[in-house]
């Protein structure tokens, strides 16, 4: 009965809180967003491509969909918006043969977007809210469009236009994460989720390799840290629990995007044993920072945890309408189970961000890392770089792809070219924007010889806006 009251009482406050947000909201100054303008003003119309330029040739190995997703608000409205929480749109390219076949962008039918649009919504269960903006990834042969702290997945056919807000059969009880790291060794998926509404907990989600739920482990924490990633190993599930947190002022304030910076939230990565209770978990403090994305992790042979982030000074001090903070660029942080010490290494200081691994090697030793470079001033809204990096962590060195000039890649995804192909020998897919001709290109990168010209390129003839994340989705795993 205690908890049945505890979740009454939640309920009624949070309803509270929202209406006078809700109110507050309006009362916001309605200028011109930079997260609604320029490079990442938002596409108004759904398309559907089939005649699509290329130029090189398509490796005939790709056999499958590009698929991205990111925010593009249905109806943009500066007062209180950020842009981590714009209504959820998935970009697709399918090849084959050679061929680029076809260029589909889908808004995610949420309840908002159903209305805007005067369509029916999705249908399937919500849970919290349910816009959906942030990855799209496979998961035991489906593929679904992830968020984190609310939402449950939505699954996507193979056009995009079938939609289904989906807990992986039923089988998931509370929110999700954008972030799944699968294991290629048990093919079971990790995953470290919050609440929005549940700001003292999180919990450790597995999902089986046939996509069903197994384990929803929950883990007790103050301020409700916004946690976007994690990492695993053989032995550890790593939680980043660093102060960027939600907060009351902001939510009630009328902005969308409840978390800021918390100098009062002691920085701390978390080791759980990978079957481990909450009270097994290895707390160990690190220096604040804030990292939104993991490269990899793995555990080395003198019994300490290897992780290497993409991390920041700071995150979220202001209310600014986006990422807003200066890079400390790619580093390795080496956490001792033992001692609990974390020690930080910078690999390279140059502000980059997204950084992918090929994915084989997740949660094992591994050579390379894929990132994209970040502008170096922080208040440029995030995109404004041309050049995308491959660092090899053996040797210490770094090449680099530079697209041109006003020509800007979002995060590239690995490819490997074979499915035993050694590590690093395949291929780097991603968008890229050409802003002065308001064009966007499907660019693939030999990754072994980044500095080459690209592949191919295939033309969209419109700007794609910025996204968050995407996946090469091969045709034999679309079920």
């Amino acid at each position: 009965m205690g908890s049945q009251v505890e979740t009454l009482i939640r309920s009624t406050v949070t309803k509270g809180a929202e209406a006078l947000a809700s109110f507050n909201r309006k009362r916001l100054p309605k200028t011109e967003h930079p997260f609604l303008s320029g490079i990442h003003t938002p596409m108004v119309q759904e398309l559907e491509l089939t005649d699509l330029a290329v130029t090189g040739t398509i490796p005939a190995a790709l056999d499958g969909r590009y698929l991205r997703i990111g925010p593009n608000p249905v109806d943009p409205d500066p007062a209180g918006y950020h842009w981590f929480i714009g209504d959820g749109m998935v970009h697709g390219l399918r090849l084959q043969d050679g061929k680029a076949l076809w260029y589909r962008n889908r808004w995610i039918r949420s309840n908002a977007v159903a209305k805007a649009l005067h369509e029916e919504p999705a249908p399937g269960p919500r849970h919290s809210f349910d816009t959906v903006n942030t990855n799209v990834v496979d998961v035991a042969g489906r593929t679904f469009a992830l968020v984190e702290a609310g939402s449950y997945p939505v699954e996507l056919d193979e056009t995009l236009d079938g939609q289904t807000y989906n807990p992986f059969d039923g089988t998931l009880q509370g929110s999700f994460t954008a972030h799944p790291h699968r294991d290629p060794k048990t093919g079971e998926q990790h995953a470290i989720c919050y609440e929005g509404r549940n700001p003292g907990e999180i919990r450790h989600v597995v999902l089986s390799p046939e996509g069903r739920v197994m384990r929803e482990q929950p883990i007790p924490v103050q301020h409700g840290p916004m946690i976007h990633d994690c990492a695993i190993t053989d032995r550890f599930v790593l939680i980043l629990d660093l102060p960027v947190t939600f907060s009351m002022p902001t939510m009630l304030a009328g902005h969308g995007f409840p978390y800021r910076w918390n100098p009062d939230h002691q920085a701390r990565i978390g080791l759980m044993p990978r079957a481990g209770a909450a009270e097994d978990v290895i707390w160990c403090d690190v220096t604040p920072g804030y990292v939104f994305h993991v490269a990899n992790a793995y555990d080395a042979p003198d019994g300490t945890v290897v992780m290497d982030v993409c991390a920041y000074r700071t995150m979220f001090a202001d209310n600014a309408g986006g990422p807003n903070a200066q890079s400390r660029g790619l580093e390795r942080w080496t956490i001792d189970p033992a001692t609990r010490e974390v020690t930080i290494a910078t690999i390279d200081a140059s502000p980059q961000e997204f950084p992918r691994p090929d994915e084989r090697f997740f949660g094992q030793p591994y050579r390379y890392a894929f990132a994209m470079a970040l502008p170096t001033d922080p208040a440029a809204q995030f995109v404004g770089a041309t050049n995308l990096y491959r660092h090899d962590l053996e040797t210490g060195t770094r090449q680099t792809h530079d697209f041109g000039p006003d020509r800007h890649p979002g995060e590239f995804v690995f490819v490997p070219a074979s499915p035993d192909a050694p590590e690093g020998e395949g291929w780097l897919i991603g968008l890229v924007i050409d802003l002065p001709h308001e064009t966007t290109d499907l660019v693939i990168l030999d990754a072994m010889v980044l500095e080459g010209a690209p592949v191919a390129s295939i033309r969209l003839p419109h700007r794609v806006p910025p996204g968050f994340h995407g996946n090469w989705i091969p045709t034999g795993q679309t079920k």
